[in-house]
């Protein structure tokens, strides 16, 4: 399929870098709507628009910026994390109340659950929701900017200030501690990118991602310490690789918002009658293995992480003596004043990854080293991508197709182990609970949903007779279960499952000792909101509102049961052929736990699996 570029918004994430820039170029002569480029300043993305402009207006396409780290909510896309923690960390009398509240936001942002308003809240989302593209194309090397933070620095520097037991320094490190926890960054990035994409209506995502080692292995010569390998350039590695797994995943996903907030009981009964989900974006991913060189060769001052390398020299009444069995101090040196602010060479600029002297350059780029790939082949393979076309340098796709699926042989094995748990005997002890869930596996909405099935399972036994019995008479049959089957109560509170009894007031729950799940962990207030919202994932509810809605999933489920008739010889519309569902001896089906469940996953939660 050619996917059309023409009349299309394009957002270019690092639009500014030099694959960005590349990528804008052989975007422009397929005529999109509009091309959206990013960078992490003003500067950098107005100094990037005046150098692309007018290749734009040659081509009559609308080109404009935007700017603002992308990892924080959008008013502090403009703040310098690195200077904030480092004022809190080493400068205390210099931190004010708001520079106190803001290092707490980034760490609530990354650590707390992700809920609506934290999402809006994001400058990601802020971008996505303001330019709407149907194509965007990531050329941020994320994992070198979360995993650079160096979170071994910083972890053994509140450390040592634990064990010093410099109790003023600890916590001002502990909380930079927080804020630099890559994994937890990573996630919660890809979780607001998933929901942003979403909100947007993206057709297309194709990440720039990265190797961490340029295609070498764990020999890799260019570290920036004496360590080799460098574990802040494997941690890079690594969150590049669990970026592309996360991605992976993502690509599995239909096109559904995954937020709590979203799965609301007044959508449920919507999705139980289609079979289908959304189709959610294309997410590709190219990862080059080797440097990205280069962006341009100059003559000019030499800069390094935005700031320019000051000129010092040293004289003969400078040097230092090194005398045996005397300590090294620099800071008994007094402090040398540059000769300029700053010196000239020349050099090989190579965007993101900094400026290279012309001799590091001829080592890194030597045959058998790290060698190169230039950004507008990169470019080239990212608008074939786009395009639908067979690049073979897609590594999400290389995944989706090298990946161990299910297989035939479990399958049959499946069987068998239900086979045999219908073979075994039932002991007869008071210790032993019917075998429906034990809170393992989770999550608490598997464990609550399969118990209420079994209870209302041994209260009416099959689909049909769910559906056509009165609520009056459905409520006093599953209470009943509940008091005369010590087996529900007992395997529901030894797991964490509180009972919610019909009146909506008395909930039959004990203190376990331990707080695993939400309504165990804090104290909270009893409204009706609440008690709702627990009802919904972590509680058995009986209440009649949720007896009615399973009858309302019977009459859907048995609708689809129903749909295909094997003896009849047509076709199984549905994935769930009627021969493997139970059924009594006189062919009604039975409200089986397991595969209702499992059913309700499908359709309710949407947690379709979409690959095998």
């Amino acid at each position: 399929m050619n996917r059309r570029i023409e009349g299309r918004t394009v957002l270019i994430l690092g639009g500014t870098g030099q694959v960005g820039q590349a990528v804008v170029r052989v975007l422009l002569p397929r005529k999109p709507r509009k091309v959206v480029i990013t960078g992490l300043t003003e500067r950098e993305v107005n100094d990037a628009l005046q150098v692309l402009r007018p290749e734009a207006d040659r081509w009559q396409v609308p080109l404009v910026g935007d700017w603002g780290n992308i990892f924080v909510r959008t008013e502090l896309k403009d703040v310098s994390l690195r200077m904030l923690f480092d004022r809190i960390e080493h400068r205390p009398e210099e931190v004010d109340e708001d520079a106190w509240n803001m290092a707490f936001q980034v760490v609530e942002d990354i650590l707390e659950e992700l809920t609506a308003d934290r999402l809006h809240a994001s400058f990601l989302y802020h971008l996505m929701d303001r330019h709407r593209p149907e194509i965007v194309v990531d050329t941020i090397n994320t994992a070198t900017a979360v995993a650079y933070q160096d979170v071994y620095a910083v972890a053994r520097a509140a450390f040592q200030a634990l064990r010093s037991g410099n109790e003023a320094h600890a916590p001002r490190g502990f909380v930079r501690l927080l804020a630099t926890l890559s994994v937890p960054q990573l996630i919660r990035h890809v979780q607001i990118l998933w929901e942003s994409l979403i909100h947007a209506r993206t057709e297309v995502y194709v990440k720039v991602g990265t190797t961490g080692t340029g295609g070498m292995g764990l020999n890799i010569p260019y570290t920036h310490g004496e360590e080799r390998p460098s574990r802040v350039l494997l941690s890079k590695s690594a969150l590049a690789g669990a970026h592309t797994l996360l991605l992976l995943l993502a690509s599995r996903t239909p096109g559904i918002s995954l937020l709590k907030e979203r799965f609301s009981s007044d959508t449920m009964a919507d999705r139980l009658h289609t079979s289908r989900l959304p189709s959610g974006p294309i997410i590709k991913e190219i990862k080059p293995a080797a440097l990205i060189a280069w962006k341009r060769l100059k003559v000019d001052r030499v800069h390094r992480r935005g700031r320019p390398l000051p000129l010092f020299d040293v004289s003969r009444n400078q040097v230092v003596r090194l005398k045996p069995g005397e300590t090294f101090d620099l800071q008994k040196i007094p402090p040398a004043r540059p000769v300029a602010e700053a010196f000239e060479s020349l050099y090989v600029d190579t965007g993101e990854n900094g400026l290279f002297s012309l001799e590091e350059y001829k080592a890194i780029t030597l045959l058998h080293q790290m060698e190169f790939v230039t950004p507008e082949e990169i470019a080239q393979v990212v608008l074939w991508e786009i395009e639908g076309r067979n690049t073979s340098r897609d590594v999400i796709a290389a995944l989706d197709a090298a990946v161990m699926g299910p297989t035939y042989r479990a399958g049959v094995l499946r069987d068998e182990v239900l086979l045999w748990a219908e073979r075994q005997p039932i002991p007869d002890r008071e210790v032993f609970l019917p075998s429906i869930a034990f809170e393992i596996l989770g999550p608490p909405r598997l464990s609550k949903l399969l118990l209420e099935a079994a209870i209302l399972k041994a209260a009416v036994h099959t689909l049909d007779r769910l559906v056509t019995t009165d609520t009056e008479t459905l409520v006093r049959k599953v209470e009943q279960q509940v008091w005369e089957n010590p087996g529900f109560r007992r395997l529901g509170v030894s797991i964490g499952i509180p009972i919610l009894l019909p009146d909506g007031q008395n909930l039959l729950c004990v203190n376990r000792g331990v707080r695993e799940k939400d309504w165990e962990k804090e104290t909270w207030q009893i409204t009706p909101e609440t008690v709702d919202r627990m009802a919904q994932w972590e509680w058995v509810d009986l209440r009649p509102s949720n007896l009615l809605a399973w009858q309302d999933r019977a009459r859907v489920l048995l609708a689809v049961l129903q749909s295909a008739h094997p003896e009849e010889g047509s076709p199984a519309v549905e994935d769930l052929p009627p021969g493997r569902w139970p059924r009594t001896p006189e062919g009604a089906w039975v409200l089986d736990p397991g595969y209702t469940v499992g059913w309700l996953f499908s359709r309710e939660d949407q947690g379709r699996r979409m690959n095998r």
